[in-house]
């Protein structure tokens, strides 16, 4: 693997299809969010979605009590990712400081417009962008980076808030106005092949000009009639009381997957989300290809800077059944 492939690694499906147990994505497993389903079924995809998507943000703004023109669509966290990147290039700045551990694509979209990566939880300067995730990817661990924020752009990753299973955000209300938000609530709702996301500006002034700028640089329409409809639906209260009881049954599974791993000799390490690294008590990329025939993913965690590790996606009971027998067979087979 090269190191472009290394950093545009990612979970979920491959060349073979979809895993039949995928631990290697971070999406809600108790399932799709019947009230987002029903709303998909019913969206309209005749007509183009309003190009200023007027209802969506002021609805998103009022779930997250603040002002609609805070508020930014775009087609993915990839997609945001890329064109902040690319704005803040523009605007003259230099540098992106990243996690000690971080999804690939804040590197790459560093890098593709000549910003220097640092990778500190220090200060950064007044003309760095500063990536942070909470709770953390791969390690869903708070992240400490966001207290070192006050200077330079800050945008907070928000993709794995919504399947928080333990402990507090680092960040209050308050503090969260300081910087950018970025939510992705398709994991939540258990329906990642649908691609919508938004961002929240700052609660200040002089996030305005790069504000324009993103709104200046998004495509027409950077999200459909399914994609709004995923969006409008997230926020309303059938889907946010199942969201709710569904965290209940990840909470139970979690325990049951550790408890799983850790029968197996793995070293698990502590997460506050509905997933969590473990070093295998033998080398994955050895035993991948016979995991892959039985339908069987796990995401490596080299890609992350954390060779011989593994991060798992918290899944039902019967994959984790699944899981042991087949690592325990593929072992077995390796070692004759």
């Amino acid at each position: 693997m090269t190191e472009e492939d290394e950093a545009a690694a990612h979970g979920g499906p491959d060349e073979t299809g979809t895993p039949s147990h995928d631990f290697s994505t971070n999406g809600n497993a108790a399932g799709s969010c019947p009230a987002v389903l029903a709303a998909l079924r019913a969206a309209d995809a005749a007509h183009y979605p309003d190009p200023a998507y007027t209802r969506l943000r002021g609805a998103l703004a009022k779930f997250h009590g603040v002002a609609p023109e805070r508020i930014v669509i775009a087609a993915s966290a990839s997609e945001f990712i890329h064109r902040i990147s690319a704005a803040f290039a523009q605007e003259g700045g230099r540098e992106a400081w990243l996690p000690l551990h971080s999804y690939g694509d804040y590197e790459r979209a560093a890098l593709a417009w000549g910003l220097q990566v640092q990778r500190s939880a220090g200060p950064c300067g007044a003309a760095a962008l500063r990536w942070c995730c909470e709770p953390s990817s791969p390690l869903g661990q708070p992240d400490l980076g966001v207290h070192g924020a006050a200077a330079g752009l800050c945008v907070l990753d928000m993709a794995y808030e919504p399947l928080r299973l333990e402990g507090a955000a680092s960040l209050d209300p308050a503090g969260r106005n300081r910087v950018w938000q970025l939510w992705t609530p398709n994991k939540a709702m258990g329906l990642t092949g649908i691609r919508a996301a938004y961002a929240i500006a700052p609660d200040d002034s002089a996030a305005s000009p790069l504000m324009q700028r993103l709104v200046q640089m998004a495509p027409s329409w950077p999200i459909g009639a399914h994609g709004v409809a995923l969006l409008e639906t997230w926020i309303g209260t059938e889907a946010q009381s199942w969201l709710a009881q569904s965290l209940h049954t990840l909470r139970a599974w979690k325990a049951q997957q550790r408890a799983l791993c850790e029968s197996l000799g793995w070293q698990c390490l502590a997460s506050d989300a509905n997933f969590f690294c473990a070093r295998t008590d033998a080398p994955y990329p050895r035993l991948a290809p016979a995991l892959r025939t039985e339908g069987i993913k796990l995401r490596d965690c080299a890609s992350f800077g954390l060779p011989g590790f593994v991060r798992l996606g918290v899944l039902p009971p019967q994959s984790q059944q699944a899981l042991k027998e087949a690592w325990t067979r593929a072992l077995a087979s390796a070692e004759h």
